[in-house]
């Protein structure tokens, strides 16, 4: 028996299973009235008002263990809810049988635990079944006909009745489920956000750092001050990745365009290497203002982690329904640069704005980016954390 149709005893024990059969058993009460009137009306022995006694607390105990032993709102039904189920239908024909027509609507609570026990599938049919049931068993004992038409119709509608509410029911659970599936991804999806976001924002930020930090080295012997230059530039930019950690966390923050351009200036002229920039068309719409901020700091990060580079350019233009940003240099790296999680988490951005990502070496030497995305892109097709 697998997870999914296990019988879990610590859900049956719960104060809310002991609550719903307490709550259930004041219905039994009517499940006395007529063995009692007929006990009451009639002389009987000692030992028929014994056994009878002894009939009706059994079969309440029945019922009542079933309470506590099923969950209805699962629909699944394990093997003691097949047991209670089991007693309570043999009692529920052989009390009748031996007890005459006053015992005629034990069959009614019958179809009761069909429609609360059941699979919801089945329970329909069972309440028929228990409806057949209680026409036959008064039709034996000798009820009036008109008798035996009541019992049968109210064992019917009453638990169609209880069909309809645990169907209800078993909704208002589903659907809080699926809520809490709702927050259990969107909790995943801002995990991945944040994962995606420290990686560009950390990957930029300490290659800048090692690259200060090497000049820093080189300068300290020959030009002290700015050497002490370049260490102030560290101490700058680590508060700056400082600041944007947080900011990656807390979900705010929007990557500039212009700002990334002219950080990017900063990290290429660290390394040595010359960038080139032109821009053409009408400002950009935010959201690709703040994807192509993404784009140009993942591109410009793998140029000088893996391009050893001498020039580089980053061309942006506009065209009549698409915005296209291009990176190119004449480095060596092409082909690592594509493989890293940074390129990845990039193609998801854009991906996710309706646009492409094509990255790889170029015919004549270095490396190529180029991010394409459309003008009209819906708002929720926003990248999280973009």
């Amino acid at each position: 028996m697998n997870l999914s149709t296990s019988y879990d005893l610590e859900r049956a024990s719960t104060p809310g299973t002991w609550r719903r059969a307490v709550w259930s058993s004041l219905g039994l009460v009517y499940l006395f009235v007529w063995p009692l009137s007929d006990l009451f009306q009639h002389p009987h022995t000692t030992t028929r008002v014994v056994l009878s006694f002894l009939a009706i607390g059994s079969y309440a105990a029945s019922f009542v263990g079933l309470i506590l032993v099923n969950n209805p709102w699962t629909g699944v039904i394990a093997r003691p809810i097949w047991i209670m189920l089991g007693v309570t239908t043999v009692l529920a024909i052989a009390y009748p049988l031996l007890f005459g027509s006053a015992w005629s609507a034990l069959p009614i609570y019958l179809g009761i635990a069909y429609a609360m026990a059941l699979p919801p599938g089945w329970a329909p049919r069972g309440v028929a079944g228990a409806a057949a049931l209680t026409l036959l068993l008064c039709l034996l004992a000798g009820a009036p006909g008109g008798t035996s038409a009541l019992l049968a119709f109210e064992a019917l509608t009453i638990g169609m009745l209880m069909v309809a509410f645990r169907t209800s029911r078993i909704l208002v659970v589903q659907l809080r489920e699926a809520r809490g599936e709702v927050a259990r991804l969107a909790a995943s999806e801002e995990r991945l956000r944040i994962s995606r976001d420290l990686h560009d924002l950390l990957g930029h930020t300490l290659s800048l750092i090692v690259l200060k930090s090497e000049v820093a080295t080189r300068l300290a012997d020959r030009d002290l001050d700015r050497s002490l230059a370049e260490v102030r530039d560290i101490e700058s930019v680590a508060r700056q990745a400082l600041a944007d950690v947080r900011e990656a966390i807390s979900g705010y923050r929007q990557r500039s365009l212009t700002d990334e351009l002219q950080n990017s200036r900063g990290v290429l002229a660290a390394a040595d290497i010359e960038l080139t920039v032109t821009t053409s068309g009408t400002p950009l719409p935010d959201q690709i203002d703040g994807l192509f901020g993404w784009a140009v700091r993942e591109g410009v990060t793998n140029i000088v982690r893996h391009s050893r580079a001498r020039t580089a350019t980053i061309t942006v233009r506009r065209e009549p329904d698409a915005a296209v940003l291009e990176i190119v240099d004449d480095g060596v790296g092409g082909t690592e640069a594509v493989q890293g999680n940074g390129l990845r988490g990039l193609g998801e951005r854009v991906g996710l704005s309706g646009g492409t990502v094509e990255s790889g070496p170029r015919a004549d030497g270095g490396h190529r980016l180029t991010v394409r995305a459309p003008l009209e892109t819906p708002a929720r097709h926003e990248p999280a954390g973009a």
